[in-house]
């Protein structure tokens, strides 16, 4: 059988001083802070066999792929299946005393966390994700790849390789800035997930 590794890499820390839930709303960078872990993600990388380079399309995905990019010498290519998940609350402030979900107006969104009801299905999100993994496992062969996406969309494939259902608490994900989920396939199927946090000094 071949050996394939296609790494999932979530971006870096994006500058949001509003604490704003920003989604697949366009204009959200890197913070200083985001870039140097980005930077650090991409020297771990250095020296694998990485003959494919995915991210979404979004700016803070293809600004982590940039130094990536670097040490491999691949083009990135956007990928709308990497995207972010959608969000009924993007835009608004969800975190901290000032959150928007404790306005009564939102809650009508809440009704299923399971689905959830607030936006993009858990399952849609798996299933689209699924399709860019095997993508670029057929296409990256006996190499490696790296597909740089966002932490809910890694999850719910860590998810499906460990046999779990994608519905979750949000405090459940282990998928920290920065990170890499490396899924090991043997032919077509998983034989290991490994995961990584390259930039967890910065």
């Amino acid at each position: 059988m071949t050996r394939t590794i296609v790494h999932l890499v979530r971006h870096g820390e994006v500058y949001n001083p509003e604490w704003l839930l920003y989604g697949r709303l366009p204009g959200f960078e890197l913070s200083a802070r985001g870039q140097c872990q980005a930077a650090r993600t991409a020297q771990a990388l250095r020296g694998h066999d990485v003959t494919v380079l995915g991210c979404s399309p979004l700016t803070r995905t293809r600004q982590t792929a940039a130094p990536i990019a670097r040490v491999t010498g691949l083009e990135p290519e956007p990928d709308d299946l990497l995207l972010e998940a959608g969000n009924r609350f993007e835009g608004l402030r969800t975190k901290g005393w000032r959150s928007q979900l404790f306005n009564p107006v939102r809650w009508p969104l809440m009704t299923d966390p399971s689905t959830p009801s607030w936006g993009e299905p858990y399952q849609t999100i798996q299933d689209r994700m699924l399709a860019a993994l095997d993508g670029a496992r057929r296409r990256a062969e006996g190499h490696e790849a790296v597909l740089v996406s966002h932490q809910l969309p890694i999850v719910t494939v860590q998810r499906w390789v460990a046999g779990l259902d994608v519905a979750h608490l949000p405090w459940d994900r282990r998928c920290e800035l920065a990170s890499v989920t490396s899924v090991v396939f043997d032919g077509e199927h998983v034989i290991d997930c490994v995961y990584t946090e390259p930039a967890q000094e910065i």
